[in-house]
């Protein structure tokens, strides 16, 4: 029973090494406008992915760009003597969820005021590699 559970522990553990995470807190962008960006590369291989970063005109495509490039040396953190080209990286999952807003008033006509939401967002993005080398 207890070889086991160690062949499960080091399944899992060789499952986690094939993906890596890296999240993007309370970027001051709205959500609607980040989505639209991160739809572009979503399940794209990481070469492609970076290239559709690099030249869309968005602002929310820098912070993106920033945001993959962490997750790629998370990546490689995990798999030191793995080399990217050869695990045939990818945008596995990549969401993007509502932040805090700031609530701030702007003067309107006849004494009155409209409420501003500037909003912010979460991004969590996550590779999947498809070539398992073991």
């Amino acid at each position: 029973m207890g070889s086991r559970k160690h062949n499960m522990a080091t399944q899992l553990k060789e499952a986690r090494k094939q993906k890596a995470f890296a999240k993007l807190t309370n970027c001051p962008t709205s959500p609607r406008k980040m989505r639209l960006v991160a739809d572009l590369v979503r399940g794209v291989e990481v070469e492609k992915a970076l290239q559709i970063l690099k030249f869309s005109p968005k602002e929310a495509s820098r912070n993106l760009e920033k945001l993959l490039l962490s997750a790629i040396a998370n990546w490689q953190a995990k798999n030191e003597d793995a080399s990217i080209e050869d695990a045939g990286l990818f945008v596995k999952s990549i969401y993007v969820d509502s932040a805090g807003m700031l609530k701030r008033l702007r003067p309107a006509p006849q004494g009155r005021a409209h409420r501003i939401r500037k909003r912010s967002n979460h991004v969590t993005l996550e590779l999947g590699a498809k070539n398992n080398s073991n």
